[in-house]
């Protein structure tokens, strides 16, 4: 029994010493920081743990089939800082291990693809999907690929952002040079016939027509004809300005003219009535007022855009997928159909006028003419503006462009081809007793 109590105190006894050693080693080790002679630093963790060092050993199976161990790298991980190193050229590859192996399921990434994971499976398991249009990677094994500047574009490869190519209706393709040779044909035939009525003034078909404003129609069409010249080719400020301006104002002279021929007409007609009390005389006088005043309501709403929101060139990149489209942002849009507004306005108002007039007597049937050549011209203007709003870039200038030449087409051909017909081709007819039509005394020309 005795025995026994002593064995009893002398595991008391150790169970103090251990638990003295424990808290000794728990409260001292943990402040513990040396180094080694070969230069190493050792200490211990909160929890009196050693740092994690670990030896990459390269073993290789020699022929005598005996083994060597060559160390290849090092893993040191503590609190404060973890560190890798492996010497690639250091390691020594069995035959059947000709590369590096891969720790992943799936291949790596290239530049223009991104990394997307596959779903249900490893975090190592991805899928490499190419980059978006518009979109690139430039390193390997991205999981995201980057937006290119609004100016650039992806390149084919989708691992460069390159400059966007600027596009606009030029001379060189196809479609400019179609219109710009419509327009000089245009040009070359409203000039061949202005001098056509200047070279026969003297003839009772040009008389009848009113020199005057003949001529200022047919100036006012060939400037039309040549507002085409203003669309074509990069934009400009000088350009974006004026290519509206002058095509709409040139328009609205040549509208007011046809309207002013109409009025003439008018009272032509109730001149030679043997009650009426109007002249030849006013109604010339009058038509040239129509023209002045209605072409003025034009340049008044035009000045108004161009000071208080003009035009500018404006470089769209959303048009067209890596273009920059060169156009004219027309600044107030309101302004833009204003004028078109107008414009269309006093087309339809030389329309009824002449319609109305379409049966008075006239030996060359001139409100007929006039009729058909605004039926023209309004139709044209109608089917315009729904094929404007449904096109962009330089499509859309195209279509303004031959809604311009068409209009200008129905003018020229509808009033001066039926004279000039008679001026080259019956010239028989080109006499005063074509033209007599004799009231009091009084003789018709308009």
């Amino acid at each position: 029994m005795q025995y026994f109590y002593k064995l009893r105190d002398e595991l008391q006894r150790i169970s103090v010493l251990r638990a003295f050693v424990e808290f000794t080693l728990n409260n001292y080790l943990k402040k513990v920081h040396f180094k080694t002679p070969s230069e190493e630093e050792m200490f211990f963790d909160d929890e009196g743990n050693p740092p994690g060092r670990f030896d990459i050993i390269n073993i290789i199976w020699l022929p005598n089939e005996t083994m060597k161990q060559t160390e290849v790298g090092y893993f040191n991980q503590d609190a404060r800082d973890t560190q890798f190193f492996i010497n690639e050229s250091a390691i020594q590859w069995s035959q059947f291990f000709p590369q590096v192996p891969v720790s992943v399921c799936s291949e790596s990434c290239l530049p223009g693809y991104m990394k997307v994971q596959k779903e249900g499976k490893a975090k190592c398991c991805y899928s490499c999907i190419p980059c978006p249009d518009g979109e690139i990677t430039n390193i390997s094994d991205m999981g995201s690929c980057l937006p290119c500047p609004e100016d650039q574009w992806s390149n084919v490869k989708r691992d460069k952002c390159i400059p966007k190519s600027i596009d606009f209706l030029s001379y060189e393709e196809p479609l400019g040079l179609v219109i710009a040779l419509l327009t000089a044909v245009f040009v070359a035939v409203t000039s061949i016939v202005l001098l056509i009525f200047i070279k026969h003034k003297d003839t009772p078909v040009v008389k009848a027509n009113n020199l005057n404003l003949s001529y200022t129609l047919l100036l006012s069409l060939m400037i039309s004809f040549l507002c085409p010249f203003l669309f074509i080719g990069q934009s400009t400020k000088i350009s974006c300005l004026f290519r509206q301006v002058v095509f709409v104002n040139t328009f609205a002279v040549s509208v007011s003219c046809v309207l002013a021929k109409t009025t003439l007409v008018i009272f032509a007609f109730k001149a030679t009535k043997p009650s009426s009390t109007f002249s030849i005389r006013f109604g010339k006088t009058v038509s040239s007022s129509v023209v002045f005043i209605c072409s003025s309501g034009e340049v008044m709403i035009c000045v108004v855009w161009l000071i208080f929101s003009p035009p500018y060139p404006y470089y769209n990149t959303q048009v067209e997928v890596g273009k920059i489209i060169v156009e004219c942002n027309e600044g107030s849009t309101i302004a833009f159909y204003l004028v078109l507004g107008y414009m269309g306005f006093l087309s339809l108002l030389s329309f009824f006028v002449a319609f109305m007039a379409r049966k008075l007597p006239d030996t060359f049937n001139e409100a007929q003419h006039i009729t058909f050549s605004m039926l023209v011209f309004c139709s044209v203007w109608i089917s315009f503006i729904p094929a404007y709003l449904s096109t962009k870039g330089k499509y859309m200038v195209a279509m303004e462009i031959f809604a311009i030449l068409a209009s200008g087409a129905g003018l020229l051909c509808c009033i001066f081809f039926p004279k000039c017909f008679i001026i080259l081709i019956k010239p028989e007819l080109n006499i005063k007793a074509s033209l007599g039509n004799k009231r009091k005394g009084r003789k018709i020309q308009m």
